[in-house]
C-alpha cells in the first residue's frame, strides 16, 4: 500500500533534515518546496509579499501533486516536505489522496522557537547543501512564524507529533 507523509512545522524545526532521513526509510520520493522556490521564483521577488508568493507555491504544490499521484498510483511511497503552513494546504493533499484511497500522514515537528531560530542562523552559516536552499533572515523568520497553523487531533488521526 502506497503511503503520503505530509511533512508541517514551523520555519527551523528540522522539516526538511526529518523528511530526508524519513524518504529513506520509507524508500520514498521527497519533495521539497525551498528548491522549487528558490529555483523557479526567487530571481522575480522583489520584497517579502505573501500573496506573491503562496500564489506561486501553490502551483508548485500543483506540479508536485502531478508526479506525487503517479508515484502513489504504482504504489510507490512519497514524502512532501512542503511546508503545509495552513490546515487548508494539509486538506488540499489528504482530500486528494483520500479520493485515491490513502491515509495522508500528517508527521507534525514542533520545536521551541529559541531551539528553532539558533537552528536557522546555525544552517544560514554553515550552508548544508542538503538542507540549505537559501538564508532566512530575521524577517523571514519572524514574518512566517504567526502564520502557521497548529494541526489538530483529527489532522493528527493517522500521523504523529514529534518534538525535535
Amino acid at each position: 500500500m502506497a503511503r503520503l507523509v505530509l511533512v508541517c512545522g514551523p520555519t527551523g524545526v528540522g522539516k526538511t533534515t526529518y523528511s530526508l532521513s524519513l524518504s529513506k526509510d520509507v524508500e520514498g520520493i521527497r519533495f521539497s518546496i525551498d528548491p522549487w522556490m528558490q529555483t523557479l521564483f526567487a530571481q522575480d521577488m522583489t520584497s517579502l509579499d505573501y500573496s506573491w508568493m503562496i500564489e506561486r507555491v501553490n502551483r508548485c504544490y500543483e506540479q508536485i501533486w502531478q508526479v506525487s499521484e503517479q508515484i502513489l498510483g504504482i504504489n510507490g511511497n512519497v514524502v512532501l516536505d512542503l511546508g503545509f503552513t495552513t490546515k487548508e494546504q494539509r486538506d488540499l493533499f489528504s482530500k486528494r489522496a483520500e479520493k485515491m484511497g490513502i491515509n495522508a500522514e500528517i508527521h507534525y515537528l514542533d520545536a521551541a522557537k529559541d531551539v528553532r531560530k539558533r537552528r536557522v542562523n546555525k544552517r544560514n552559516i554553515e550552508k548544508k547543501s542538503d538542507v540549505y536552499a537559501f538564508e532566512v533572515t530575521d524577517m523571514m523568520f519572524n514574518f512566517m512564524e504567526p502564520r502557521f497553523e497548529v494541526p489538530d487531533q483529527d489532522e493528527l488521526k493517522y500521523g504523529l507529533r514529534i518534538n525535535t
